[in-house]
Formats: structure tokens, C-alpha cells, sequence
């Protein structure tokens, strides 16, 4: 199949009749905007361009959105200490059981409504991921993770970016960071999940539903811990303190664990409808 190609030095929106079926795009400053569509063609709007062109290419099913220097083997080591003098603002809808690699430095990305594999890698910017079915992968150097109604197993890795999960509901989430944050709200109680997360210095916060089922294992080196749930236990006085214990019938599993940050277990009320007051007191990290 032939490649085509296009050199974009200005706005300018392209359709694509050749069926797509992985995107990859990458770029340095503006934003990245990548929804899922029905629709069986790809279509590609760059709103905004500064500084090199990009380059589009087309071939045997995959869409490529970047810049000639920009490789995305080692993207997060080649690109953190270099200046760059560019950005694009860049908006493409493809068929939902497209796979999608994103790549940003210094730029914002939204993917949403993807049913196939999502992976975006991020140097300086902060990541939505919205309503995404396939498995999610998100590595960040220093921007944020916001996950919101992810059903897909999640994997996040972070320097100093923090994580955010709303309304989860996939079958796994496992993240490690060295100083960010990760504080996660699961959705109501279907399938077992299976949750591990580390971090050096950063705080965990997890909300589980009511009623919850999970083996849960949480230990802080020299952290504080909150706990919201009658049936773990609370263990350690001076130094490392531990969280322990089996809710429900056990069948997910919980483990968490930090160095110097503090751990908070919340749980949601039996219903949304009911008293506020049914949660347990602490705070959110």
C-alpha cells in the first residue's frame, strides 16, 4: 500500500478515506484533543501551528502526526532537557477500536472514547483520559493523570506527576511514582480489582465502594494513615504503620505502599442518595 504523506505548516483539516487503524501522534507544546468516533474515516483538524512543520503520513493503516525529530522509542529520556521552539494545537476523531500512542512535551492531551489500546507519554503536561475501554498505559515525567470512568486495566508511572482516578471501574490499576500523588475514587462494586501502588515520598488515597471485597495490605515507612473501615486493622505506633485485613469476601486485592507519604482509606457511602455522613472523617490527600 502506498504511503502518503503531507508537510502541515499551517491550520488546515484533512479526512482520511483509507481506514485507520492506529494513530500516532507527537508533539512539543499547544495540546493534543483524540476522541473516538463510529465513524469508519479519521479526520485531523490543526487549529494551531508555531515553529517546524508537522509531518502526516499514512500507511497500511497507521496515522502519524509528528515532527521529523521527535522519535518515540526513548521519548521520555531524549526529550526532557532539550528547548524547544514550537507548538501545535492539534484535534483528530478515529474509529473507537483504534489503537492511540500519544506523545506530548510541554502540551496538554484529552484521549477519549477509545475502545483499543491507549498509550500516552508525557515530558511537562498534563493527561485526560475519558471513557476508555482497552488497557491504559501513562507515563509522565512532571504532568498530572486524570482518569475518569477508565474500564480498561490502567498502568501508570510517574516521576513527580500525580494521578487521579474518577469513577474507576476497570479490572486493574497499578502505578508507581517517586514523589507524585495518586488518589483514586473506584465506582460501585462489580468485578474484583486488583490495585498496587507505590511511591517514595508521595500520598495514596483510595475510596473503595460499599460494600467493598478486597485483601488489603498498606504500610507507610513514616507516613500517617487513615482508615475508614471497621474490619482492617490498623497496626504500628512509632515509625512504619500498617493497614491490614479482608473485606468482603476478599476476592480483589489492595496493595499500597510508601515510603515517607501518608495513606488515607475512604469508603463511599452505601448509596449516592444517602447521608453524606455515612462516610468515614479524614481528608482526601
Amino acid at each position: 500500500m502506498p504511503v502518503s504523506t503531507w508537510s502541515i505548516t499551517e491550520p488546515q483539516k484533512l479526512a482520511f478515506e483509507a481506514p485507520v487503524t492506529s494513530l500516532r501522534v507527537r508533539i512539543v507544546g499547544g495540546a493534543v484533543n483524540v476522541v473516538g468516533t463510529e465513524e469508519p474515516a479519521a479526520r485531523l483538524e490543526i487549529s494551531a501551528i508555531d515553529g517546524p512543520p508537522l509531518i502526516v503520513t499514512q500507511e497500511e493503516g497507521v496515522l502519524t502526526v509528528t515532527y521529523e525529530d521527535l522519535p518515540w522509542n526513548g521519548f521520555l529520556t531524549l526529550v526532557g532537557g532539550k528547548k524547544w521552539r514550537r507548538s501545535a494545537v492539534v484535534s483528530l476523531a478515529v474509529p473507537t477500536d483504534a489503537a492511540v500512542e500519544v506523545g506530548v512535551v510541554t502540551a496538554g492531551a484529552v484521549v477519549s472514547g477509545i475502545r483499543g489500546r491507549t498509550e500516552v507519554r508525557s515530558v511537562n503536561g498534563d493527561t485526560a483520559l475519558v471513557a476508555l475501554a482497552g488497557p491504559v498505559r501513562a507515563e509522565t515525567v512532571s504532568g498530572s493523570v486524570e482518569a475518569q470512568s477508565v474500564t480498561g486495566a490502567l498502568r501508570f508511572h510517574s516521576v513527580s506527576g500525580d494521578l487521579t482516578v474518577v469513577e474507576g471501574a476497570g479490572e486493574s490499576v497499578r502505578g508507581d511514582s517517586v514523589s507524585g500523588d495518586m488518589t483514586l475514587d473506584l465506582g460501585p462494586a462489580g468485578k474484583p480489582t486488583d490495585i498496587q501502588l507505590a511511591t517514595v515520598s508521595g500520598g495514596l488515597a483510595i475510596r473503595l465502594p460499599h460494600p467493598a471485597d478486597a485483601t488489603v495490605e498498606a504500610n507507610t515507612t513514616s507516613g500517617t494513615v487513615s482508615n475508614g473501615f471497621e474490619d482492617l486493622r490498623v497496626s504500628g505506633r512509632w515509625g512504619s504503620k500498617k493497614i491490614t485485613g479482608t473485606l468482603g469476601t476478599g476476592a480483589g486485592k489492595l496493595k499500597a505502599t510508601t515510603i515517607s507519604g501518608s495513606i488515607a482509606l475512604l469508603r463511599r457511602p452505601p448509596a449516592e442518595d444517602e447521608p453524606r455522613a455515612a462516610e468515614p472523617t479524614g481528608k482526601m490527600l
